[in-house]
């Protein structure tokens, strides 16, 4: 009957009337990208429009093709840890995309991550459905860390060039290089990265300057303030052309000494040798007896052989 009709058509407003405040266009909106320091915390922003209490809803945040595992999976007005994905349990909330925030009950379903981590970074899907339909969008996670202080050498080369050499590790992701003086800014040619086990790079590029000046090299990430170190070239004195001759006399002349150092032992010990051989004589002179040698004269012989 027709009043039965109207009863019908009565309960289903007051229904409608309970059920949570969801428009009939639902639209999920998101700031992206987002950046992060590695190891620190941050929040991946997504509210609904016009502003409305999700708490009746379901938010699932999920990595591209990780429908069925969610990051995050919120609905019947809590958090589901069954199909959680194991690398992020205990390090994901609801987050506050601001300060000014209302949280869940304003239509802010943000994600807070906490310990971020290298392998964190990429997209994330913000998903929020009721009964009269959903919404998706996805938010880019950077994830950064700052290298280490700037290793800057230079060496001096024989065909008049300096070498100098720069690098810096501990970066991610990979960061940029460039040289200049004070001048110009210089080609960078020879760079090359290196990954650690860690997952963080290294950086490292050199090239051949062949003038005195102050070279400087500059690492970092887009968006971040740069490492900078800086080294003064200065092309070491030439030596003089007569510096060769001076040496080969200073050799001359030790030589000479050399020689007549040698000489005067020589003479010194041929001296011993001889004053050796007359003492010898003496000694042997005073070993015959006296008597032995007579004296004899020609008028002795003669009365023999006379």
């Amino acid at each position: 009957s027709l009043m039965m009709h109207m009863c019908r058509v009565a309960a289903l407003g007051a229904a409608l009337s309970s059920a949570a405040p969801v428009s009939d266009s639902l639209v999920v909106l998101i700031q992206s990208p987002v950046a992060v320091h590695h190891g620190h915390k941050t929040t991946l922003p997504c509210w609904l429009n016009p502003p409305q209490s999700a708490e009746g809803l379901e938010v699932r945040w999920y990595r591209p093709d990780h429908f069925d595992s969610p990051i995050m999976l919120y609905r019947a007005k809590k958090v589901e840890d069954a199909s959680q994905e194991a690398s992020y349990v205990g390090r994901v909330s609801f987050g506050l995309k601001d300060a000014e925030s209302g949280g869940l009950t304003a239509g802010d379903v943000s994600l807070e991550l906490v310990n971020v981590t290298l392998k964190d970074a990429g997209d994330y899907t913000c998903y929020v459905s009721s009964d009269q339909g959903y919404d998706s969008a996805s938010v880019s996670l950077v994830v950064t860390e700052t290298g280490a202080p700037l290793l800057l050498s230079a060496a001096w080369k024989e065909d008049n060039m300096w070498n100098v050499s720069c690098e810096s590790g501990g970066w991610y992701p990979e960061p940029s290089l460039r040289w200049s003086d004070q001048k110009q800014i210089l080609t960078t040619r020879n760079l090359k990265y290196s990954k650690g086990s860690s997952g963080l790079l290294s950086v490292h590029s050199w090239l051949l300057v062949s003038s005195s000046s102050e070279v400087s090299c500059a690492v970092g990430l887009s968006g971040e303030e740069e490492k900078e170190a800086r080294v003064r070239l200065e092309n070491p004195p030439q030596p003089e052309s007569g510096s060769s001759a001076a040496g080969w006399v200073a050799f001359a002349l030790l030589l000479i000494a050399m020689l007549a150092v040698l000489g005067v032992l020589y003479f010194k010990k041929r001296g011993k040798k001889t004053k050796s051989g007359s003492d010898q004589a003496d000694e042997n002179q005073k070993l015959l007896p006296e008597g032995m040698i007579k004296p004899t004269d020609l008028s002795t012989a003669r009365k023999y052989y006379g």
